[in-house]
């Protein structure tokens, strides 16, 4: 029987995650997630594709605040709380065709993330009145992320990993993907035929597979970027000329979500993208 084994946060858009035992799930996503967001002089969403250095980056959350910490930098926290951005100066910025509404985080804080990464760069929060549609290709009217690359949940099975790492030959962690629910107790790449499954009380659409970019190859632990996984995942999960690993999701109502929660399956079709394994 699959059940959900890992939960992730990532407060921080392309910053390191969070590692979570039981987490509220809202309108956007699981509370917080990528609530925030670095941008550029542009306004433009920054990311590791980017500044691959933001994976040095770790966040926790201690005392309703986001620690956040780096090499040679000195910790840094800011507010988890709405009513401490709510006299902000207001921001347009970009996320790849979305354009969404912000509020400036402070002078302090950008002065922290440009020094670190050698880029001027702003750090951004998302207000519960910036309202951030799913492509509407693949979700209903009502589905809301928040600064996520499109989708509010990222789901992977733990056993497509261990395929994965058989065939690398290497013992990567699941973190190299970012997933935000990570599944036990399925085989490899089940999640590719599941439509709409149930973790706890909470209802999941899987409309469509996550196409990855080269995030996955930077090391974490010291920000270099290698050729694997993506060397692997293009001889075995290569499709249109894009590799897939793990699959999108978006919910159907909020709620809380718990490591142990067990997963029904409740409708399946063909696998996406169309592989065997």
């Amino acid at each position: 029987m699959p059940y959900l084994n890992q939960i992730y946060i990532y407060p921080i858009k392309s910053l390191t995650g969070i590692p979570v035992q039981q987490w509220e799930v809202t309108k956007t996503g699981l509370k917080y997630d990528r609530q925030w967001m670095l941008i550029d002089a542009q306004q433009q969403f920054l990311s590791q594709r980017r500044l691959a250095k933001m994976a040095l980056i770790k966040t926790q959350l201690i005392d309703e605040k986001i620690i956040i910490s780096a090499p040679g930098q000195s910790s840094l926290s800011i507010p988890l709380s709405p009513l401490a951005y709510q006299d902000s100066a207001p921001i347009n910025v970009t996320i790849w065709h979305d354009h969404c509404h912000a509020k400036q985080v402070n002078k302090e804080t950008d002065q922290w993330f440009s020094e670190f990464l050698g880029q001027a760069c702003q750090l951004v929060y998302q207000p519960e009145n910036s309202i951030r549609t799913v492509d509407q290709h693949y979700a209903q009217t009502t589905d809301q992320t928040s600064f996520s690359d499109g989708f509010p949940f990222l789901i992977v099975s733990e056993a497509s990993l261990a395929l994965l790492n058989q065939q690398m030959g290497l013992t990567l962690g699941i973190e190299r993907f970012r997933p935000n629910l990570v599944i036990a107790g399925c085989t490899s790449y089940a999640e590719d035929t599941w439509r709409t499954i149930s973790i706890g009380d909470i209802r999941f659409r899987l409309p469509k597979p996550c196409s990855r970019c080269p995030i996955p190859q930077i090391d974490p632990e010291t920000a270099i970027m290698g050729k694997e996984p993506l060397r692997t995942l293009a001889r075995f999960r290569k499709w249109q000329n894009k590799v897939f690993f793990g699959q999108n999701a978006l919910h159907d109502n909020v709620g809380n979500l718990q490591v142990r929660d067990s997963v029904a399956i409740q409708t399946t079709g063909t696998a996406q993208p169309p592989l065997t394994t």
